[in-house]
């Protein structure tokens, strides 16, 4: 028996001693009165009793421990032409006036702070100084419109939002004060307060007395001691598209948080104190949250924080100069990054201009890798490249290659086997196993491990709905796949309506509701159909109401504007079709999976309830008009 199989068995058959052992990587202010407390199932809870502060583990414990002259924070940004460091002492002594800053203005334990920011270290401050006074941060994406940012604040209901002047897309200044400004118009909740760092690529109008300067700020702040919390206490919500529209508030606790995330970083990635590590995301999504900010810090590694993008700042050898730059060991990214790279440079000419003498691993998550984007990474950096699965919701992989315990064969399309502390099954359409090699649903069997989300944001009844009650005794994922005969699991496709954009979960539920509203449209579809650069594109369908006679690419540029303006350029809403009806069935339900699969030219059965099967040649020859030449199977 391998080492991975000897820590699979353990976690699964001893979960309390196996994450009883896991937690003594963490310094707790007070040791918990239980490992796992389920006295009231599905609502598990980790570690019950114990205290901590996730902060004093990923910054004061290291400088305590004598390692505060070892560099914490990397800020590469070609946006700007700058590279900035802080060591674990600097981003403390930072971190620690933030706090102090929103101390002043009057945020306490148990507050929620929204905080909507580009990648700059500021964010990284504002999330830890939240966890230091036992705030609860809600990080929502700067590429965000005012309307989503609006719905978040309404559910988050912060006391204060942390901001920014700008962004910077490439060569594009992103003014995000005004969007802000917009967002709070819209919400019915108002913060008491907003703090905004000033960036000299735009300036920002101050609105008096709700606003106050980032660095006038820490200034005047006294620095904040580190509040203990319990375990079980809220560390921060990180919304993802639900299939409703609505967002989900996804809860992180803090002590089961902290203990898988130590535990990832050692046992998944293969890094150490001292290691450099990158994770090529944002802070907004769960990447950003876990493994460049809390995982790495936790840790002690360097984490870099980079604002650029993987082709044009300024050009496809960014990624290499920056592990070279920095001697970068682990990176962990998008499929999505790579297939922009290789659409660029597929002879790799300018990975060949750099040295990668300390580079060992390419870990690739948030959309299923493809066989020949793993291939053409694998030929040209003659390294592992590891596909690992999970979800915003669990917030550490489900499946993967733990190469801190053995390094498993690798399989091409493959997640590899579940990590530890999941018990991953394929479940049929009965809820009962499927044989190894069918596909089914994705489930994990209940408890789910430490770090996992507990419940949604002042939701018990929608993570109900959404994750325990659709298979009884199991986490239901949203994803279908199935399980080979040696155990390696294989991700095949959303079956809700969730898209997935270049790794970021987008709900096609909220584009209809926009396209929806246009004058002009009578009713809508928007599926995500299979794309060889994202993923998943978003690609709607509309019926024109009786007497519209406008021409159809008009009205095209008119609702892409109108999803790019409500949810963000980062839904990558870019085609929309007029078609003469939708495909139904008798009882009017839009057969959305089925026009999905024609768009991807996937074989299917007419559905035997349709209502007019010629309704899908339609499909297929809108798709046809479009450039979905693969439609025509």
């Amino acid at each position: 028996m391998g080492k991975y199989q000897e820590v699979f068995d353990k976690s699964i058959q001893d979960p309390n001693g196996f994450w009883a052992e896991a937690a003594e990587a963490i310094s707790w202010y007070r040791k918990w009165d239980q490992v796992l407390d389920a006295s009231n199932p599905p609502f598990y809870r980790w570690f019950p009793g114990g205290e901590l502060n996730t902060c004093y583990n990923a910054l004061d414990r290291h400088v305590a421990a004598g390692r505060g002259d070892q560099v914490a924070v990397i800020h590469d940004s070609p946006v700007t032409d700058s590279v900035t460091t802080y060591t674990y002492s600097q981003f403390l002594d930072l971190t620690a006036k933030a706090a102090g800053a929103l101390q002043a203005l009057g945020v306490v334990k148990g507050d929620t702070v929204v905080i909507y920011m580009p990648m700059v270290p500021e964010a990284l401050m504002a999330m830890l100084a939240c966890a230091r006074l036992g705030a609860i941060h809600s990080v929502v994406f700067g590429g965000f419109a005012p309307k989503e940012l609006a719905i978040r604040i309404d559910d988050a209901k912060p006391k204060v939002i942390v901001s920014a002047s700008c962004g910077i897309e490439v060569k594009k200044v992103i003014a995000y004060k005004p969007l802000l400004d917009k967002a709070i118009d819209l919400a019915t909740h108002k913060p008491q307060s907003c703090l905004i760092l000033a960036r000299p690529q735009a300036a920002a109008e101050l609105i008096p007395g709700r606003d106050h300067d980032w660095h006038q700020s820490l200034a005047q702040a006294a620095p904040a001691a580190c509040v203990p919390v319990q375990a079980t206490d809220p560390l921060y919500i990180l919304y993802t598209s639900g299939t409703t529209g609505l967002p989900k508030g996804i809860v992180r606790d803090n002590g089961g948080h902290a203990v898988a995330m130590a535990w990832s970083m050692k046992n998944i990635y293969d890094v150490a104190p001292g290691d450099v590590y990158w994770a090529a995301s944002d802070v907004g999504w769960v990447v950003g949250h876990s493994y460049i900010v809390y995982a790495p810090l936790i840790l002690g590694c360097t984490t870099v924080v980079y604002e650029g993008k993987p082709v044009g700042t300024p050009d496809p050898g960014a990624f290499w100069r920056v592990i070279s730059q920095h001697g970068v060991k682990v990176l962990f990214t998008a499929p999505t990054a790579f297939r922009a790279i290789k659409r660029e440079d597929p002879r790799g000419e300018y990975f060949k201009r750099y040295d990668l003498g300390g580079f060992k691993y390419l870990f690739l998550a948030g959309e299923r890798t493809d066989p020949d984007t793993y291939y053409w990474a694998q030929d040209l950096l003659q390294r592992p490249v590891i596909d690992h699965w999970w979800q915003t919701e669990t917030g550490w992989a489900i499946a993967g290659n733990c190469l801190g315990l053995e390094m498993l064969p690798i399989k091409a399309g493959s997640a590899t086997k579940p990590v530890p502390g999941y018990d991953v099954r394929i479940l049929d359409a009965n809820g009962q196993e499927a044989p190894r090699g069918n596909p089914g649903v994705v489930a994990v069997k209940l408890p789910l491990p430490p770090g996992t989300l507990p419940t949604l944001w002042q939701a018990d009844e929608r993570f109900l709905n959404s994750y325990m009650r659709p298979y009884p005794g199991y986490y239901f994922t949203g994803d279908e796949g199935f399980m080979d005969t040696d155990g390696y699991v294989n991700i095949m496709g959303r079956v809700d309506d969730v898209i997935n954009v270049a790794g970021h979960r987008l709900s096609t539920g909220a584009m209809e509701e926009i396209v929806a509203q246009h004058p002009d449209v009578a009713e809508c579809a928007v599926i995500g159909a299979a794309d060889d650069l994202k993923g998943q594109l978003p690609v709607g369908f509309v019926v024109l109401k009786a007497g519209v006679n406008r021409d159809p690419a008009d009205i095209k540029k008119e609702l892409v504007q109108m999803v790019r303006e409500q949810i963000g350029a980062v839904a990558a809403f870019k085609e929309a079709v007029v078609v003469p009806r939708l495909p139904k069935t008798r009882s009017g339900k839009i057969l959305r999976g089925t026009m999905r699969k024609i768009a991807d030219a996937q074989g299917f059965s007419v559905p035997s309830t349709i209502d007019d099967p010629t309704s899908l040649d339609e499909i297929r020859q809108a798709l046809q008009t479009i450039g979905y030449a693969q439609a025509k199977g």
